[in-house]
């Protein structure tokens, strides 16, 4: 089952509020709300696309070990997901459908890492987790994700509602400014030009790994 379909089929019983969910209508109409506004705003459109250069980064793993951009890149090309949190079920079969594609991107040398606002101790729940051979990477107060143009603002209804729902997002980010990143995925070439890029502010579509290989074997076809 593709990546999309397993998505679905989560969201399609948490909308209808199938056990262990039940979640009220009410809930998911301020969700699909939230994303509506966010897909007018047109916050997608101004994220950092294929042909753009790559901000640079050096952020810690969970472990507290630097990890930087330029010596990853020295190696290969960089396969990155920004990843809103442990708390995300989406974020989290994404993350594993990553881990099952690892391999295929290992073929053609490129390093795969995540990065997230959330603290250490929630990327190591989700490495823990979802069985991760790759790290998540902490972007303090997403700045990372502002440089890429993914950081955007929680409307105070939608805060209101993850208060409710006790996602406390301050304490997983440690962070007070409710903040998230909308999901991207990007290749980065070893001259640090980003050669694909997919970001959606709706949070429950998510490419599927495989949709970058070809970029991967044309990057090893450059550097052979």
């Amino acid at each position: 089952m593709s990546l999309q379909a397993k998505l679905d089929a989560f969201k399609a019983d948490f909308e209808a509020g199938k056990p262990p969910y039940s979640v009220p209508r009410p809930v998911v109409e301020i969700m699909h709300r939230a994303t509506a506004e966010l897909i007018a705003s047109g916050a997608a459109q101004r994220a950092k696309r294929a042909g753009d250069v790559a901000p640079t980064f050096s952020l810690r793993d969970p472990d507290g070990n630097f990890v930087n951009s330029a010596d990853l890149l020295q190696r290969g090309p960089l396969v990155l997901s920004f990843y809103r949190g442990v708390w995300c079920p989406y974020c989290n079969m994404e993350l594993q459908a990553l881990e099952a594609a690892k391999p295929a991107f290992d073929k053609y040398g490129a390093s795969l890492v995540a990065i997230s606002p959330q603290t250490a101790p929630n990327s190591r729940k989700s490495v823990r987790q979802n069985k991760l051979s790759f790290p998540i990477l902490s972007d303090v107060k997403g700045e990372v994700s502002e440089a890429f143009g993914l950081r955007f603002h929680l409307p105070d209804y939608l805060v209101a509602l993850y208060m409710q729902l006790k996602n406390d997002l301050p304490t997983f980010n440690d962070d007070p400014s409710w903040t998230l990143p909308m999901p991207g995925r990007y290749v980065i070439g070893q001259n640090g030009v980003i050669l694909y890029s997919e970001v959606n502010p709706d949070y429950t579509s998510r490419p599927e790994p495989e949709d970058m290989i070809p970029v991967l074997q044309q990057a090893a076809a450059v550097r052979a």
